[in-house]
């Protein structure tokens, strides 16, 4: 497997979610502002639109992106999205997520953040999944922390969080 090619993406379940890879009916609705009724009231927010718009862009397979829709287990509305930002560059992958406001508060980003970044860690091309995160922003700095990412560098208005591979393996560039 190369590094510009994604491995095959596939649902990761959790406690409260499901992450699945956004279909290519989700990222024309998004696109074209169509509402689904398997969406919460305030889905997409202007994240998600930006993501659905890079998904397009990328690649003919959705699922070859990286990028997942969050999903409420419980009620089976999709409640955000989270990506990874493929390729990886020299083994460091970045994560990016967002939950709308309607279900912020619940946990939904660190439980995603926390399966996402433990799926990353299994792929050999990485090495570091990592997000960078805006000082003003203290509710993703704690998503990032609850997730069990590390504080690693800082500037005047930013901070880099990240997660190593525990084994890292002689594969992993």
């Amino acid at each position: 497997m190369s590094s510009s090619t994604f491995p095959t993406a596939t649902d990761l379940t959790t406690e409260h979610l499901v992450l699945r890879p956004w279909s290519a009916d989700d990222i024309a609705a998004v696109l074209a502002d169509v509402r689904s009724t398997h969406w919460a009231a305030d889905f997409p927010a202007e994240g998600d639109r930006v993501i659905a718009g890079v998904i397009a862009e990328q690649s003919d397979e959705p699922a070859a992106s990286g990028h997942r829709l969050i999903i409420e287990r419980e009620t089976g509305l999709v409640i955000g999205s989270i990506g990874m930002m493929w390729p990886p560059s020299e083994g460091a992958l970045e994560i990016g997520y967002g939950v709308v406001a309607s279900r912020r508060g619940r946990g939904y980003a660190t439980e995603a953040t926390r399966a996402l970044v433990a799926h990353a860690l299994t792929l050999p091309e990485v090495r570091v999944v990592y997000a960078d995160v805006e000082l003003a922003n203290p509710a993703s700095i704690r998503v990032l922390e609850k997730a069990g990412l590390r504080r690693r560098s800082i500037d005047a208005t930013t901070a880099r969080f990240d997660a190593e591979a525990a084994n890292p393996s002689p594969h992993r560039p």
